[in-house]
């Protein structure tokens, strides 16, 4: 290739009448030899003056489907579009509160807690009142928020969904009473220490002790050991003045053992003056350190050494103890109990998924936006094409881009139904918002962190410059997919939930709203597969809702039984236990396998719902894309069940790559109906305008 070039540069310099060996082309032809020669004539005679701008080479000629971007924009954001926008103005009106590229820990910290201070005090945005009145939109704050800085979303996170949420959730009227305004404007900045040194998934196995004192009517907070300090506590190394500590509730009792254990419940503990900021009497205060990422965060560790609060401090909301000493609950279990207080919490993961789609939006417009300016090769003698109309970057790049808008999609409608559960407060409702919520906070931030990745290698070297921020990107989301839940903790919960809902069916039961399509797709992976329809493969049947979404069920449901026979078998040998360890990959691919299902039935919903004809149409596109392209990435176990005879399977991946060449066509009018300003995505080879990019790019550099 550069042979060539370098050859078509020589015969151009070579010319002795240019316009002569012009007219021997096409007109196509001619522009681009034309084009050639004013180059090579700037060389030898450069212009005076510079005017500032990079010179844009057109793409080559796009065919697209018509669309229209602001009503498919319309469309996803919906009607919170107002708030995330007061968000995006407030920061972009106040350039001293934005984040700088270079910012060391302690500074970032500072500002992060100013930018929290200012949207809450001078924006009027209350986010904790929408935790009780409307949670959607508390949400659509913390995405647009994150969108600023994930350090501040998570900082906002902590101070309402943890530490607010917690008090809100698991207490009772007088605690909100007491705490309630001054948690909503930041009079009360707090954190929630429920992670141990040696203890976190297993928070049953926590250490932490809060033994009653009935003279004093006084709790006990104590930290037994090195393996029960507090750790990795946001809010605490710097600004939290209260926590709510998870810790064993002890009781004296008058038997030969002297004390019974309560299970774990929630505390609030004072840890610093409300005026001096010093550390309080018997709690000690350290600061976790530097971190891969988040370091507007302040993330410290606690010890307690017999700290004492009052009776009213413990969140009574399903036990108290009385004056007395004497422990009640509505609930009979330590276990029951538990499962109550977990379930009340589970807006932390509601919030990570969905902020996770946030952080995965703004990393393909800027790898997208890239893809359709960067240019390089292309024919012999023929302009240079966009690198996003190589096959190899469409593969990277446009399955990614389905994939942003069907979880989109899929964590709007667990916002909704968590929003539900919060109004009715539901059981089963809470058991499928539980088990949703834990499945799709885990299969979403890990299919973005591995993106963030792969959209940095997307766009070579400049990928690499921090300014264009998947660096930062990367770092900071890094840990979502750890806390709230460890994402194969929260995949086995799922597995444990479909599980239970196998037995039951088979038991005679009745599967809930979010799992009955086990039932029919169920009795049909136990007949055999239809040879005729195994061997389809014309573009209308690929392309069928039915056809696809019936294909991801049928996967579910072949996994859920083989497991379920796998686990009875081993459990007679190995026990329970290890018969779940012996088959925990398979129990795994069968959460994995149950989310995509669930995801891809929510984004069929939105293409069927969505008013406009084009937007449909667009959708249509995309959500075929998705479904297509996981049905290939598994093809091996459709083929192995024969599903899929071998010439649908050669369709499918045939359709695949050419369904992503038409998503290639509209994928700019795609990613600017995400909607992000400029000013919020802030990378410049990601301008919406493509004129601007390297304009940006070389003034960053000092140019």
């Amino acid at each position: 290739m550069h042979t060539s070039i370098d050859k078509m540069d020589s015969d151009e310099a070579n010319t002795s009448d240019p316009a002569t060996e012009i007219d021997q082309f096409s007109t196509p032809d001619r522009a681009i030899v034309a084009r050639r020669i004013q180059r090579l004539s700037l060389h030898l005679s450069p212009t005076p003056e510079y005017s500032g701008a990079v010179e844009m080479v057109p793409c080559v000629a796009r065919a697209r489907i018509d669309m229209d971007t602001e009503k498919l924009s319309e469309y996803m954001r919906g009607k919170y579009r107002d708030v995330q926008q007061m968000v995006y103005d407030y920061f972009n009106s106040r350039p001293e509160l934005q984040t700088p590229l270079e910012i060391s820990k302690d500074d970032h910290r500072e500002l992060c807690m100013r930018q929290l201070m200012g949207l809450v005090r001078e924006a009027g945005i209350k986010p904790f009142r929408y935790i009780v009145e409307d949670p959607a939109k508390y949400f659509a704050i913390i995405e647009a928020v994150g969108s600023v800085d994930m350090s501040l979303g998570i900082k906002m996170g902590v101070q309402y969904s943890l530490w607010g949420g917690s008090v809100l959730n698991l207490g009772t009227k007088k605690h909100r009473d007491k705490y309630f305004d001054n948690i909503d404007n930041m009079e009360y900045p707090g954190c929630f220490a429920m992670t141990e040194l040696h203890h976190g998934s297993n928070v049953q196995g926590l250490q932490t002790v809060a033994t009653f004192d009935p003279i004093k009517d006084e709790f006990i907070i104590n930290t037994p050991n090195d393996g029960a300090i507090k750790w990795w506590i946001g809010n605490a190394a710097v600004h939290g003045k209260f926590a709510t500590v998870f810790a064993k509730l002890i009781l004296p009792t008058h038997d030969a053992k002297g004390v019974s254990d309560i299970g774990v419940h929630a505390f609030i503990v004072p840890i610093r003056d409300m005026k001096t900021h010093k550390t309080l009497p018997g709690v000690e205060i350290h600061d976790c350190g530097h971190k891969v990422g988040l370091n507007g965060v302040d993330n410290g560790a606690l010890r307690f050494r017999s700290v004492r609060i009052p009776r009213d401090n413990l969140l009574n909301r399903f036990g108290d103890v009385s004056r007395d000493g004497k422990y009640t609950s509505s609930l009979p279990s330590i276990n029951k109990r538990f499962a109550a207080t977990l379930g009340e919490l589970v807006g932390g993961r509601v919030g990570l998924a969905y902020s996770s789609v946030g952080v995965l939006k703004i990393a393909v417009i800027i790898a997208v936006r890239y893809s359709l300016l960067r240019q390089q090769f292309g024919p012999p003698k023929k302009a240079e094409i966009s690198i996003l109309d190589y096959q190899s970057q469409q593969h990277k790049l446009m399955p990614m881009l389905a994939s942003t808008y069907a979880f989109h999609f899929a964590t709007l409608h667990l916002v909704d139904i968590y929003s539900e559960m919060k109004k009715t407060h539901d059981e089963q409702l809470a058991g499928d918002v539980h088990a949703l919520s834990a499945g799709l906070k885990a299969y979403v931030t890990s299919y973005t962190a591995k993106s963030l990745s792969l959209c940095r290698e997307a766009c070579g070297g400049h990928g690499y410059a921090a300014v264009n921020r998947f660096g930062s990107l990367r770092n900071d989301h890094d840990i979502f997919q750890t806390f709230e839940g460890d994402n194969t903790v929260l995949l086995q919960q799922v597995a444990g939930y479909l599980l239970k809902q196998y037995q039951e069916k088979f038991q005679g039961g009745t599967l809930t709203v979010t799992w009955n399509y086990l039932s029919d797709s169920m009795n049909s992976y136990l007949s055999q597969p239809n040879p005729v329809t195994a061997r389809w493969e014309g573009e209308d049947h690929l392309r069928d809702p039915k056809f696809q979404l019936d294909a991801f069920r049928y996967r579910t449901s072949r996994l859920l039984h083989s497991v379920a026979v796998r686990l009875r078998k081993h459990t007679k040998t190995l026990g329970g236990f290890g018969a779940w360890n012996r088959c925990l990959n398979h129990l795994l691919t069968l959460a994995e396998s149950h989310i995509e299902t669930v995801i891809l039935a929510k984004f069929i919903d939105a293409v069927r719902n969505c008013p406009d004809a084009k937007s449909r149409a667009a959708l249509k596109l995309v959500c075929d894309l998705y479904a297509l392209d996981r049905i290939w990435n598994d093809i091996g176990t459709y083929r192995n069940v024969d599903y899929v005879a071998p010439n649908k399977a050669k369709a499918i991946h045939k359709l695949s790559e050419y369904l992503s060449f038409q998503v290639k066509n509209i994928a700019k009018e795609l990613v600017d109906a995400f909607d992000l300003p400029d000013y919020v995505t802030r990378a410049p080879i990601g301008m919406q305008a493509a004129e601007d990019a390297y304009t940006q790019y070389t003034q960053f550099a000092g140019f």
